[in-house]
C-alpha cells in the first residue's frame, strides 16, 4: 500500500492510494466513506500531513475505510486513470533533520570519522522538490552532489522518547534525495560554519513522490537503496547498513528537540556520492517504496 499526494491540472489537492487492484482517488473515497458511516463532522482530507496528524495513517486504517466503500458501493469508478502532477508527500513539515555519516563507506569516501553520536543538521522547509520536479542549482556554488536516503516521517509528538518506544512514533517512509552543494560544505566545514545554506536551498530535498505507511514496512533496516544518474548506477547500498538505527536517531534526537506529526527525518546515505550536472536526470529507489525522479538545471 502507497499514498501519495497529486493533483489533475489545477484542481484541488488530494490524496492518491495505490493497492494491489489499482490506483485511486483516496479523497473521494473518504467523502464516501464519511457519508456511509454518517461522520458530518468528520475532516476533509486532502493533505496525507492532516491524516498523519489525526492519527489516521496506517495501511489498517486505510484499508477499513476502502473496504467498508468498496462493500457498499464499489471503488472502481473512483480510479485515477489520467496523468497526475505528484505533489511532496508532506508538504509542511515543521522540521527537516537529517543524519550525516550513517554509513561507514561513505564516511571513508570523504576521509571522516563516524562520529560517537548521531550527528543531525537541518534542511529548510522550503527546499522540499516533488516528483518530476527540477532541481535549481544557483550560479557560482561549485559541485552540487546526490545523496539517496530513507526519509522517515513522525507520526507524533514525540519527546525524551526511549528507544524501545521510538519505532511507534513513525508513520511512514517515503524516498529522498539530500542534494548538497559540496563545495560549499567542504568550506563551511574547514572554517567551523554550519552546513545550513549547502544543504537547505531551494529545491535541495528532493522527496516522494510515495508515502508508504509504517505498518506496510516489514523491517526498515532491510531495503535496498540506489541512485541512478542518466541511467548509470551510482549509489546502491541496504539500510541494515546504517550505524545508527532508526530508533536510535529518534531517541537521541528526541533528547533535546520535540518531534511533531509530519517532521521528516533523513537518515544518512551510502557510499558514491558523485557530482551533478545540468540536463541530468536522477532517479533514487527503495525497495517497497518507489522511484522518485528529478531532474538538475541552474537557475
Amino acid at each position: 500500500m502507497k499514498a501519495f499526494a497529486y493533483q489533475v491540472e489545477n484542481d484541488t489537492p488530494r490524496i492518491g492510494i495505490e493497492i494491489e487492484s489499482g490506483t485511486y482517488n483516496f479523497t473521494q473515497i473518504w467523502d464516501y466513506f464519511k457519508e456511509l458511516k454518517s461522520f458530518p463532522k468528520a475532516p476533509d482530507l486532502n493533505f496525507l500531513q492532516i491524516m498523519i496528524e489525526l492519527g489516521y495513517f496506517s495501511s489498517q486504517d486505510i484499508g477499513q475505510v476502502i473496504d467498508t466503500v468498496k462493500d457498499m458501493r464499489g471503488i472502481d469508478d473512483i480510479k485515477i486513470s489520467r496523468a497526475v502532477s505528484y505533489d511532496v508527500p508532506i508538504a509542511r513539515p515543521q522540521k527537516i533533520l537529517c543524519i550525516g555519516r550513517n554509513y561507514q563507506a561513505h564516511a571513508d569516501e570523504w576521509n571522516s570519522k563516524v562520529p560517537e553520536k548521531p550527528l543531525f543538521f537541518s534542511k529548510l522547509p522550503s527546499s522540499l522538490l516533488a516528483h518530476e520536479k527540477r532541481i535549481l542549482v544557483p550560479p557560482d556554488v561549485g559541485r552540487v552532489d546526490h545523496e539517496v536516503e530513507l526519509a522517515v516521517v513522525i507520526g507524533k509528538t514525540a519527546s525524551m522518547v526511549d528507544e524501545a518506544e521510538a519505532m511507534s512514533c513513525v508513520a511512514g517512509y517515503t524516498v529522498a534525495i539530500d542534494v548538497t552543494a559540496r563545495d560549499m560544505q567542504q568550506d563551511d566545514i574547514k572554517n567551523g560554519r554550519p552546513w545550513t545554506l549547502a544543504k537547505g536551498m531551494d529545491t535541495f530535498c528532493p522527496i516522494g513522490p510515495f508515502l508508504v505507511p509504517a505498518d506496510a514496512i516489514d523491517d526498515p533496516h532491510d531495503l535496498d537503496l540506489q541512485l541512478k544518474v542518466n541511467g548509470q548506477v551510482r549509489q546502491h547500498d541496504n539500510t541494515g547498513q546504517m550505524i545508527f538505527k532508526i530508533p536510535r536517531l529518534i531517541s537521541y534526537i528526541s533528547q533535546y528537540v520535540t518531534f511533531i506529526p509530519g517532521d521528516i527525518l533523513l537518515t544518512g546515505t551510502p557510499e558514491g556520492t558523485l557530482p551533478l550536472q545540468p540536463g541530468d536526470t536522477i532517479e533514487a529507489s527503495i525497495s517497497h517504496i518507489g522511484t522518485l525522479r528529478v531532474h538538475v538545471d541552474r537557475m
